[in-house]
Order: C-alpha cells, then sequence, then structure tokens
C-alpha cells in the first residue's frame, strides 16, 4: 500500500468575523477557535484531503487586544508585520498558510504582505521570493454557532465561512507561489482585490486582475494568471539564509513602518477660490502634510484626474501649491483612481495633466489599498537601505509582486509578449517602445516623436503586423504574422535564461547627451545584461 505524503497547512487566526460566536457577536481565542476546529473542522477537510495535516499558530497574538485576535477595523500597519512573521517564523515547516482575517481590511493585508513576503533588488527583481501558498479568507458570517453560554458550540455549514474555509485549504494545496484571497468560490491575487459588498457572499472582486482558480464541481485552476514563483533556489524562501535574511527584513520594518505612515485623500467637491487662493482640499492636504505624512494616495476621479483649484491656470490654484509645497518636503505623491476599474492615465484630461508637475506618481492599475501599502512598506525599508528618493520612486513604479501592470517591461515569465499596437516606456513617460502594425519595434522620444531604435533587419510589408517575444531562453525575438522569426537579440542560452526586456532611465530632448535612456535584455537568473540594444551616448 503507497503511503500519502503529507500536506501540511498552517491556520492563522487573526480575528474577524469568521471566528465570532453568541449574541451580540464576540471574537473567539485563537486557543478556543483552535479547539474548535480540531474537533468539527479538521475531521470533515481531513476526510476530503486524506494527506492532509493541519495546523493552528495560536501564538500569534495582536498586542493592541487583549484577546489576542483583532477585529480588522483596527488592524495597524505593523500588524501586517506580525502576520508576515507568522509565516515566516513557521515557513520550513509547513507547505502553505491561511490566514482568516475580516473582511473590513482584507484588502490591505493582501496588499501588504507580498511585500513583506518577498523582497527586492535595485532592479526590481526578486531576492527574496515566496515559494508557497498564503492564502486569505474571511467570511460575512461566523463559522461556528453558539446560541447561549451553556449551548454547544456547532458549525454553521451552509454559509460562506465553512466553504471559504474549504475552498482556501483546497487552493493552498494547489501551491500557487503567491499571496491570494479566496472568497466565494474565486482565488484572486491577494494585492489585486476590493471589498466591493457589504452583504452579499461574493464580497471580494478583483475587477483589474482576472482570478486565479474558481471552485465549481471542481477546482478548476487558470494557472496562467499565476506568479511564476522564484527564479532559483538562490532567491526562495525555501533557502534558509534567504529565510533568515527576509525575517530580519520584517523585523525591521515592523520597527520602522510607523515612521513614514501614508495617508488617502478622495477626490470630492468641495469649495476653492481661484482669487484669493484658498480651497477646503488644500486645507486638508496641508492638515495631512503637517501631522508627518511621508506619503498621499490621491484616489482621483476618472484617469486619475484631481481639482486643482484653479480651472484655468491649474499652477496658480490652491491645492496644486499644496501639493507641490508637500512634494517639496519630501512627501511623495500618488495619483490612483477611485473608480474600481481600469488604469490611471492622467494626460487624456486637462485636469489631470498637471498632476506630475507636482511630483504625482502614476500608479497604473492599482488600487488604492495596493498603492498605499506598497508606498509604506517600501519607503521603511528604502530609508533602511539608503535608498535614494529617485530610487523609492522607481521602484514604486515598477511592478514588483503582480500588483500592476509592467509599464516599462515584458517579462518572460509572465508578460513575455508586445502585441501589434502595444507599447512599454519609461517610467517617467519620456521614451517608448511600440510595436508598430507597419513598422514593427520603434523606441522613440515621446514629446517630439524622434526614432532612437528600430530594428536592425527592416521587416517587409508581407511580415507585419508581428510580434515582439521575450523568450525564457533570454533571447528577444520578433516574429513575423506568420510565426517566422524576423530578428533576435542572440542574448539566449540552452539551458534557459529567465530575463525581460526593460525601458529605464529619462531621454531629453533638449539635451540627448545629458539623457541617460537604456533598453536592454536583462537576464534575473543571472542578474546580468545580456543585450544591450539602445543606451544614450
Amino acid at each position: 500500500m503507497e503511503l500519502l505524503q503529507a500536506m501540511r497547512i498552517a491556520i492563522i487566526n487573526t480575528g474577524g468575523t469568521i471566528s465570532c460566536i453568541g449574541e451580540p457577536l464576540a471574537p473567539m481565542s485563537a486557543a478556543d477557535f483552535a479547539d474548535a476546529s480540531v474537533r468539527m473542522l479538521n475531521p470533515i477537510l481531513t476526510h476530503q484531503f486524506p494527506d492532509l495535516e493541519i495546523g493552528y499558530l495560536i501564538n500569534i497574538a495582536f498586542p493592541e487586544s487583549s484577546g489576542a485576535t483583532l477585529d480588522s477595523t483596527n488592524l495597524q500597519p505593523t500588524d501586517w508585520c506580525i502576520m508576515a512573521k507568522g509565516v515566516l517564523t513557521n515557513y520550513a515547516d509547513y507547505d502553505g498558510f491561511l490566514v482568516l482575517h475580516g473582511t473590513d481590511s482584507m484588502d490591505f493585508t493582501g496588499a501588504a504582505l507580498p511585500f513583506l513576503l518577498n523582497a527586492f533588488d535595485e532592479n526590481g527583481n526578486g531576492s527574496a521570493v515566496l515559494s508557497k501558498p498564503v492564502i486569505i479568507t474571511g467570511s460575512q458570517v461566523p463559522l461556528y454557532n453558539k446560541k447561549s453560554g451553556n449551548a454547544e458550540l456547532t458549525i454553521n455549514f451552509n454559509t460562506d465561512a465553512f466553504q471559504n474555509v474549504c475552498g482556501a485549504v483546497a487552493s493552498a494545496r494547489t501551491g500557487v507561489p503567491e499571496v491570494c484571497a479566496y472568497f466565494q468560490n474565486k482565488l484572486y491575487r491577494g494585492n489585486r482585490i476590493l471589498k466591493t459588498s457589504t452583504s452579499r457572499f461574493s464580497a471580494f472582486s478583483s475587477p483589474k486582475y482576472p482570478a486565479l482558480a474558481e471552485y465549481g464541481i471542481e477546482l478548476k485552476l487558470f494557472n496562467e494568471h499565476w506568479l511564476p514563483g522564484p527564479v532559483h533556489d538562490s532567491v526562495s524562501l525555501d533557502n534558509p539564509d534567504v529565510l533568515a535574511r527576509q525575517q530580519a527584513m520584517v523585523d525591521s520594518i515592523a520597527e520602522n513602518i510607523d515612521h513614514y505612515p501614508v495617508a488617502q485623500l478622495n477626490a470630492f467637491p468641495a469649495r476653492y477660490s481661484r482669487n484669493t487662493v484658498s480651497a477646503y482640499m488644500a486645507d486638508m492636504i496641508s492638515a495631512i502634510v503637517s501631522t508627518g505624512a511621508s506619503g498621499l494616495i490621491l484616489e482621483s476621479y476618472g484617469e486619475g484626474n484631481f481639482p486643482s483649484g484653479n480651472p484655468d491656470s491649474p499652477s496658480d490654484g490652491a491645492i496644486y501649491q499644496a501639493l507641490n509645497n508637500a512634494t517639496n518636503k519630501g512627501v511623495n505623491l500618488v495619483d490612483c483612481t477611485r473608480v474600481i476599474g481600469g488604469s490611471v492615465n492622467n494626460s487624456a484630461y486637462a485636469s489631470g495633466a498637471w498632476l506630475p508637475q507636482v511630483g504625482a506618481l502614476s500608479s497604473a492599475d492599482m488600487t488604492p489599498m495596493s498603492a498605499l501599502a506598497k508606498l509604506m512598506i517600501l519607503t521603511s525599508f528604502g530609508s533602511i537601505q539608503g535608498w535614494s528618493r529617485d530610487q523609492l520612486r522607481a521602484m514604486f513604479q515598477t511592478n514588483l509582486a503582480g500588483e500592476m501592470c509592467s509599464v516599462n517591461s515584458l517579462d518572460s515569465r509572465t508578460n513575455a509578449v508586445l502585441m501589434p499596437s502595444q507599447s512599454i516606456c519609461t517610467l517617467d513617460g519620456s521614451a517608448r517602445l511600440t510595436n508598430d502594425q507597419a513598422a514593427g519595434p520603434v523606441l522613440i522620444a515621446v514629446s517630439n516623436d524622434t526614432l532612437l531604435w528600430s530594428l536592425p533587419v527592416v521587416p517587409v510589408a508581407a511580415d507585419l503586423p508581428g510580434r515582439l517575444v521575450m523568450q525564457d531562453d533570454g533571447n528577444l525575438v520578433f516574429y513575423s504574422r506568420y510565426n517566422k522569426a524576423i530578428w533576435a537579440s542572440n542574448s539566449g542560452t540552452s539551458v534557459g535564461a529567465s530575463s525581460k526586456l526593460v525601458l529605464s532611465g529619462h531621454y531629453d530632448v533638449n539635451s540627448p547627451c545629458q539623457s541617460k535612456l537604456l533598453m536592454q535584455v536583462f537576464n534575473y537568473a543571472t542578474n546580468t545584461c545580456a543585450a544591450r540594444l539602445y543606451q544614450t551616448p
């Protein structure tokens, strides 16, 4: 008889509705919840999954709560570090982790944990990479039922709590190497979720990124949307040295993060006066800055439009001046959108085009929750590492853990193809590589359309339009419409080389010699440049 290899899943109960009981609802302690689950939940799960072993990490406590668990309404940034440390401390002993969490701030925790369970070098490449599933779930109704003090505790079977726990455990067994959120039959990327309902069991959605799995009659995996995990053992959290380094990093961030608070400010109709240069929202911005904020997330209208305080001359507006003053004082501004779908494109309208002038960074398609968590954690980590402000701003606009679309790169393991009419650009938007339908890939200076680079081999009209592909062997290849290789960077290796095409730096059309624009094939498996396609003199 063949013995099954045990699949070990650890459950961390942080609190929330899922672990509340009684009338009115009150939280169970982590120990009481674990005891009830061992008696009533474990037999059901192990009947479905005979190889499953479940451990309950009951010593992970939140100091601000006398009961150790915590309603997610009261979570602080340091509590993200407590959860991350709980995973890292027990990482070697389990194959996956299930985090039970309240729904109020689950989208913030889902955004924060990927930046605490992964680390990145100055190029945005993973230096410590999560290799196991961390699944966050919760519920709209409790998992257990107890009508009175003397009543026997029972499972609420026909509820989202029971279904979500079962689905989250099944999802953890897949080995998906990232932080996810499971809710109402769907597995989502954790830093892409939004709470979109207070009353439906489908409380969360992911408008800007597809689901990673869906539970119907069986669990259907959409692994083409998964993060690929560590590129090599040398950066995997399975490596004891990497794990120890990440634990130390989280400890340092926990000590540091409260010094770098980030606030969110929603765009809303409010009083302003263009003649006296005053505005209610400008006063709010100044007040936020005066509290010591290190960052400000603007939840703008539409594609990234924010009131300036003067419709005809934004730079004369009180809001413009308040934001500009914030930037000059070291506050990092981020332009997000309060719209749940789509991306930020503040250049589309004059009412948003002024925001880069005051230093506002584009968030692409990040959620405001991801933008807040990312900026706070990167600012804290960057202060420890001695990053310059420019380094921090570049890292913020780089896709690190799947939280945003990659605006300046093609990655062989995730977004590998540039289709006709698609483009990538530098983080500041000064140069753009476009796969032109009539010319193939062309690199241009955006402000005056100066051609900087094109394929060394000129495609004939019959070959176009084509595809530019960053292959996992390290070769950047342009294929014709009939899938014939027209040109290659010749940077590949026979043993494979996970790589990305990166467009970085800045191009100044008025001072080309002062520009620092670089387009390269970067082999991030070996952390080396494999091919330099363009570099300003």
